[in-house]
Protein backbone atom coordinates (compact mmCIF):
# COMPACT_ATOMS: atom_id res chain seq x y z
CA UNK A 1 0.00 0.00 0.00
CA UNK A 2 1.56 3.24 -1.13
CA UNK A 3 0.74 5.52 2.32
CA UNK A 4 1.06 8.56 0.80
CA UNK A 5 -1.90 8.05 -1.48
CA UNK A 6 -3.90 5.79 1.15
CA UNK A 7 -3.76 8.99 3.99
CA UNK A 8 -4.56 11.81 0.96
CA UNK A 9 -7.61 9.32 -0.33
CA UNK A 10 -9.23 8.89 3.11
CA UNK A 11 -8.37 12.53 4.66
CA UNK A 12 -10.18 13.54 1.46
CA UNK A 13 -13.17 10.70 2.27
CA UNK A 14 -13.58 12.01 5.85
CA UNK A 15 -14.08 15.10 4.36
CA UNK A 16 -15.88 15.54 1.33
CA UNK A 17 -18.01 12.41 2.19
CA UNK A 18 -18.26 11.96 6.05
CA UNK A 19 -18.16 15.91 6.26
CA UNK A 20 -15.90 15.67 9.33
CA UNK A 21 -14.75 18.73 10.86
CA UNK A 22 -11.99 20.80 10.63
CA UNK A 23 -10.90 19.89 14.38
CA UNK A 24 -11.34 16.20 13.89
CA UNK A 25 -9.36 16.12 10.32
CA UNK A 26 -6.70 17.77 12.05
CA UNK A 27 -6.74 15.30 14.57
CA UNK A 28 -6.93 12.58 12.12
CA UNK A 29 -4.20 13.84 9.68
CA UNK A 30 -1.71 14.13 13.27
CA UNK A 31 -2.97 10.61 13.97
CA UNK A 32 -1.47 8.92 10.65
CA UNK A 33 1.45 11.09 11.12
CA UNK A 34 2.45 9.73 14.26
CA UNK A 35 1.54 6.07 13.80
CA UNK A 36 3.58 5.91 10.33
CA UNK A 37 5.97 7.61 11.63
CA UNK A 38 6.77 5.22 14.57
CA UNK A 39 6.26 2.42 11.57
CA UNK A 40 9.00 3.80 10.11
CA UNK A 41 11.57 3.67 12.86
CA UNK A 42 10.29 0.23 13.49
CA UNK A 43 11.50 0.01 9.59
CA UNK A 44 8.13 -2.47 8.58
CA UNK A 45 6.03 -1.23 6.16
CA UNK A 46 3.86 -4.27 6.45
CA UNK A 47 1.20 -3.62 9.21
CA UNK A 48 -0.49 -6.29 11.31
CA UNK A 49 -3.04 -7.11 14.09
CA UNK A 50 0.35 -7.47 15.94
CA UNK A 51 1.84 -4.04 14.68
CA UNK A 52 -1.50 -2.43 15.86
CA UNK A 53 -1.00 -4.35 19.04
CA UNK A 54 2.86 -2.77 19.46
CA UNK A 55 1.35 0.53 18.69
CA UNK A 56 -1.06 0.58 21.54
CA UNK A 57 1.23 -0.83 23.91
CA UNK A 58 3.42 2.44 23.06
CA UNK A 59 0.60 4.35 23.43
CA UNK A 60 -0.91 2.84 26.60
CA UNK A 61 2.63 2.14 28.60
CA UNK A 62 5.25 4.46 26.95
CA UNK A 63 3.87 7.55 26.15
CA UNK A 64 1.17 7.32 28.96
CA UNK A 65 -1.61 8.60 26.54
CA UNK A 66 -4.77 9.80 28.01
CA UNK A 67 -7.59 7.08 27.32
CA UNK A 68 -9.60 9.34 24.71
CA UNK A 69 -6.69 10.05 22.88
CA UNK A 70 -6.02 6.03 22.75
CA UNK A 71 -9.39 5.48 21.77
CA UNK A 72 -9.54 8.27 18.81
CA UNK A 73 -6.36 7.01 17.61
CA UNK A 74 -7.42 3.55 17.35
CA UNK A 75 -10.70 5.11 16.14
CA UNK A 76 -9.08 6.22 13.15
CA UNK A 77 -6.72 3.89 12.19
CA UNK A 78 -9.71 1.62 12.29
CA UNK A 79 -11.50 3.85 9.68
CA UNK A 80 -8.21 4.69 7.56
CA UNK A 81 -7.67 0.58 6.99
CA UNK A 82 -11.57 -0.16 6.56
CA UNK A 83 -11.28 2.55 3.82
CA UNK A 84 -7.74 1.34 2.42
CA UNK A 85 -9.44 -2.23 2.12
CA UNK A 86 -12.56 -1.11 0.46
CA UNK A 87 -10.03 0.92 -1.91
CA UNK A 88 -8.20 -2.21 -3.05
CA UNK A 89 -5.32 -1.82 -0.89
CA UNK A 90 -4.93 -4.77 1.24
CA UNK A 91 -5.98 -6.54 3.82
CA UNK A 92 -7.43 -4.81 7.48
CA UNK A 93 -5.02 -5.98 10.05
CA UNK A 94 -8.15 -4.85 12.51
CA UNK A 95 -10.36 -7.81 11.57
CA UNK A 96 -10.44 -10.36 13.97
CA UNK A 97 -9.16 -8.33 16.70
CA UNK A 98 -11.59 -6.92 19.57
CA UNK A 99 -9.99 -4.05 20.83
CA UNK A 100 -11.23 -2.88 24.66
CA UNK A 101 -10.15 0.08 26.58
CA UNK A 102 -11.65 0.96 29.56
CA UNK A 103 -14.01 4.14 29.11
CA UNK A 104 -13.33 6.87 31.31
CA UNK A 105 -16.04 9.07 32.98
CA UNK A 106 -15.04 12.36 32.71
CA UNK A 107 -17.31 15.23 33.86
CA UNK A 108 -17.65 17.97 31.71
CA UNK A 109 -16.99 21.51 33.02
CA UNK A 110 -19.63 23.80 33.62
CA UNK A 111 -19.99 27.80 34.61
CA UNK A 112 -21.79 28.50 37.78
CA UNK A 113 -24.97 30.44 38.10
CA UNK A 114 -22.83 32.89 39.06
CA UNK A 115 -20.19 33.01 36.30
CA UNK A 116 -22.74 32.93 33.58
CA UNK A 117 -24.25 35.56 34.95
CA UNK A 118 -20.77 37.79 34.82
CA UNK A 119 -19.69 36.72 31.76
CA UNK A 120 -22.68 37.66 29.59
CA UNK A 121 -23.82 40.76 31.62
CA UNK A 122 -20.00 41.89 30.33
CA UNK A 123 -19.71 40.40 26.92
CA UNK A 124 -23.04 42.73 26.63
CA UNK A 125 -21.78 45.87 27.69
CA UNK A 126 -20.46 48.41 25.17
CA UNK A 127 -17.09 48.65 24.77
CA UNK A 128 -14.59 51.51 24.10
CA UNK A 129 -11.46 49.76 24.19
CA UNK A 130 -10.60 48.79 20.79
CA UNK A 131 -13.76 46.36 20.27
CA UNK A 132 -12.79 43.47 22.80
CA UNK A 133 -16.58 43.04 23.23
CA UNK A 134 -17.86 43.77 19.69
CA UNK A 135 -21.09 43.51 18.20
CA UNK A 136 -22.57 39.90 18.15
CA UNK A 137 -20.11 38.22 20.74
CA UNK A 138 -23.24 38.97 23.80
CA UNK A 139 -25.53 37.42 20.89
CA UNK A 140 -23.47 34.48 20.51
CA UNK A 141 -22.32 33.63 23.67
CA UNK A 142 -26.15 34.05 25.13
CA UNK A 143 -26.81 31.87 21.97
CA UNK A 144 -24.60 28.89 22.91
CA UNK A 145 -25.82 28.82 26.61
CA UNK A 146 -29.68 28.91 25.53
CA UNK A 147 -29.27 26.23 23.01
CA UNK A 148 -26.15 24.36 23.84
CA UNK A 149 -24.41 25.13 20.55
CA UNK A 150 -21.45 24.09 19.16
CA UNK A 151 -18.77 27.08 18.51
CA UNK A 152 -18.41 25.45 14.70
CA UNK A 153 -22.54 25.55 14.24
CA UNK A 154 -22.74 28.90 15.48
CA UNK A 155 -20.18 30.18 13.18
CA UNK A 156 -21.89 28.38 10.35
CA UNK A 157 -25.05 30.07 10.92
CA UNK A 158 -26.64 32.17 7.99
CA UNK A 159 -29.24 34.80 7.36
CA UNK A 160 -31.80 32.06 5.89
CA UNK A 161 -31.18 29.57 9.01
CA UNK A 162 -33.31 32.04 11.27
CA UNK A 163 -36.63 31.71 10.99
CA UNK A 164 -38.28 35.33 10.56
CA UNK A 165 -39.49 35.56 13.89
CA UNK A 166 -36.61 34.87 15.37
CA UNK A 167 -37.94 31.74 17.13
CA UNK A 168 -36.22 28.97 15.97
CA UNK A 169 -32.75 28.39 13.84
CA UNK A 170 -31.87 25.48 11.53
CA UNK A 171 -28.18 24.66 12.51
CA UNK A 172 -25.79 22.59 10.61
CA UNK A 173 -24.43 19.99 13.36
CA UNK A 174 -21.48 17.03 12.88
CA UNK A 175 -21.86 14.60 10.13
CA UNK A 176 -24.08 16.83 7.94
CA UNK A 177 -27.32 16.19 10.80
CA UNK A 178 -29.55 19.17 10.85
CA UNK A 179 -31.42 20.18 13.48
CA UNK A 180 -33.68 22.92 14.83
CA UNK A 181 -33.45 24.24 18.37
CA UNK A 182 -35.79 26.79 19.72
CA UNK A 183 -35.78 30.41 21.06
CA UNK A 184 -37.88 30.97 24.23
CA UNK A 185 -36.20 34.08 25.44
CA UNK A 186 -37.88 37.13 23.85
CA UNK A 187 -35.18 39.26 23.94
CA UNK A 188 -33.16 37.16 22.24
CA UNK A 189 -35.73 36.37 19.37
CA UNK A 190 -35.61 39.92 18.97
CA UNK A 191 -32.04 40.40 19.19
CA UNK A 192 -31.86 37.61 16.57
CA UNK A 193 -34.29 39.17 13.83
CA UNK A 194 -32.39 42.37 13.99
CA UNK A 195 -28.66 40.55 13.55
CA UNK A 196 -30.65 38.75 10.36
CA UNK A 197 -31.66 41.48 8.89
CA UNK A 198 -28.53 43.70 9.34
CA UNK A 199 -26.70 40.77 8.09
CA UNK A 200 -29.51 40.19 5.30
CA UNK A 201 -29.05 44.04 3.73
CA UNK A 202 -24.85 43.57 3.93
CA UNK A 203 -25.29 39.88 2.47
CA UNK A 204 -28.41 38.87 1.47
CA UNK A 205 -29.87 35.47 3.01
CA UNK A 206 -26.78 33.31 2.37
CA UNK A 207 -24.53 35.84 4.85
CA UNK A 208 -23.00 34.79 7.45
CA UNK A 209 -24.61 35.71 10.64
CA UNK A 210 -21.73 36.22 12.66
CA UNK A 211 -18.74 38.03 11.10
CA UNK A 212 -15.60 39.24 12.08
CA UNK A 213 -14.03 42.63 11.74
CA UNK A 214 -12.78 42.41 8.09
CA UNK A 215 -16.93 41.64 7.43
CA UNK A 216 -16.37 37.91 6.56
CA UNK A 217 -17.68 34.61 8.74
CA UNK A 218 -16.10 34.06 12.18
CA UNK A 219 -13.70 31.38 12.74
CA UNK A 220 -14.34 29.68 15.82
CA UNK A 221 -10.93 30.65 17.03
CA UNK A 222 -11.92 34.26 16.92
CA UNK A 223 -15.23 33.07 18.87
CA UNK A 224 -12.39 31.39 21.60
CA UNK A 225 -9.98 34.74 21.67
CA UNK A 226 -12.91 36.88 22.32
CA UNK A 227 -14.09 35.03 24.83
CA UNK A 228 -11.27 34.91 26.39
CA UNK A 229 -11.09 38.35 26.84
CA UNK A 230 -14.75 39.19 27.66
CA UNK A 231 -14.03 36.72 30.22
CA UNK A 232 -11.08 38.12 31.71
CA UNK A 233 -12.71 41.64 32.00
CA UNK A 234 -15.95 40.02 33.91
CA UNK A 235 -13.29 38.94 36.73
CA UNK A 236 -13.48 35.13 35.48
CA UNK A 237 -9.87 33.73 36.90
CA UNK A 238 -10.09 30.25 35.23
CA UNK A 239 -10.15 29.93 31.22
CA UNK A 240 -13.26 30.03 29.90
CA UNK A 241 -14.21 28.02 26.05
CA UNK A 242 -16.80 27.86 24.03
CA UNK A 243 -17.19 24.23 24.41
CA UNK A 244 -17.41 24.78 28.41
CA UNK A 245 -20.49 27.10 27.49
CA UNK A 246 -22.09 24.37 25.63
CA UNK A 247 -21.67 22.02 28.72
CA UNK A 248 -23.29 24.87 30.91
CA UNK A 249 -26.46 24.63 28.72
CA UNK A 250 -27.10 20.98 29.19
CA UNK A 251 -25.91 21.25 32.74
CA UNK A 252 -28.51 23.43 33.59
CA UNK A 253 -31.31 22.05 31.72
CA UNK A 254 -31.09 18.80 33.33
CA UNK A 255 -30.64 20.35 36.76
CA UNK A 256 -33.92 22.15 36.27
CA UNK A 257 -35.66 19.17 35.14
CA UNK A 258 -35.79 18.89 31.09
CA UNK A 259 -36.33 15.58 29.92
CA UNK A 260 -32.69 13.87 28.73
CA UNK A 261 -33.88 13.11 25.08
CA UNK A 262 -35.15 16.68 24.63
CA UNK A 263 -31.63 17.62 25.98
CA UNK A 264 -30.13 15.08 23.28
CA UNK A 265 -32.06 16.29 20.37
CA UNK A 266 -30.72 20.08 21.48
CA UNK A 267 -26.84 19.17 21.70
CA UNK A 268 -27.12 17.39 18.50
CA UNK A 269 -26.13 14.11 20.12
CA UNK A 270 -26.45 10.91 17.62
CA UNK A 271 -26.50 8.64 21.14
CA UNK A 272 -28.50 9.23 24.66
CA UNK A 273 -25.43 7.58 25.75
CA UNK A 274 -23.04 10.77 24.72
CA UNK A 275 -25.64 13.13 26.76
CA UNK A 276 -25.54 10.72 30.07
CA UNK A 277 -22.80 12.70 31.15
CA UNK A 278 -25.16 15.29 31.94
CA UNK A 279 -27.24 13.50 34.28
CA UNK A 280 -24.31 13.77 36.96
CA UNK A 281 -25.42 16.30 39.86
CA UNK A 282 -23.03 19.62 39.56
CA UNK A 283 -21.03 20.57 42.46
CA UNK A 284 -23.32 23.50 43.40
CA UNK A 285 -26.52 21.35 43.60
CA UNK A 286 -24.57 18.91 45.38
CA UNK A 287 -23.40 21.30 48.09
CA UNK A 288 -26.77 23.22 48.18
CA UNK A 289 -28.75 19.42 48.58
CA UNK A 290 -26.59 18.17 51.27
CA UNK A 291 -26.90 20.64 52.98
CA UNK A 292 -30.48 21.06 52.76
CA UNK A 293 -30.70 17.03 54.26
CA UNK A 294 -28.21 18.03 57.04
CA UNK A 295 -28.01 14.24 57.46
CA UNK A 296 -26.23 14.61 61.50
CA UNK A 297 -28.25 16.90 62.42
CA UNK A 298 -31.44 14.90 61.34
CA UNK A 299 -30.14 12.32 63.95
CA UNK A 300 -31.15 14.66 66.75
CA UNK A 301 -30.70 13.22 70.47
CA UNK A 302 -29.44 9.84 68.81
CA UNK A 303 -26.48 11.13 67.67
CA UNK A 304 -23.68 11.44 70.39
Amino acid sequence: MEIGLARDDFLLHCSVERRLSENTLRAYSGDLSDFFAWLSVKENTEVSTDTLKAYLQVMVSDRELTTSTVRRRMACLRAFFRRAVDQGRGKNPFDGWKLALPKRRILPKALSRGEVASLLSRSAAPSTDAGIVEEGLGTALRLIVATGLRVGELCRLRVLDVVTDGTSLRVHGKGSRDRVVYITDLELRATLQRLAQRRFCLGGSHAPLFLNRRGSQMKPQSIRLRLHRAAALAGLARRITPHMLRHTAATLLMEMGVDIRIVQRLLGHSTIATTEIYTHVSDETLRLSLAKADVLGSLGSAYP
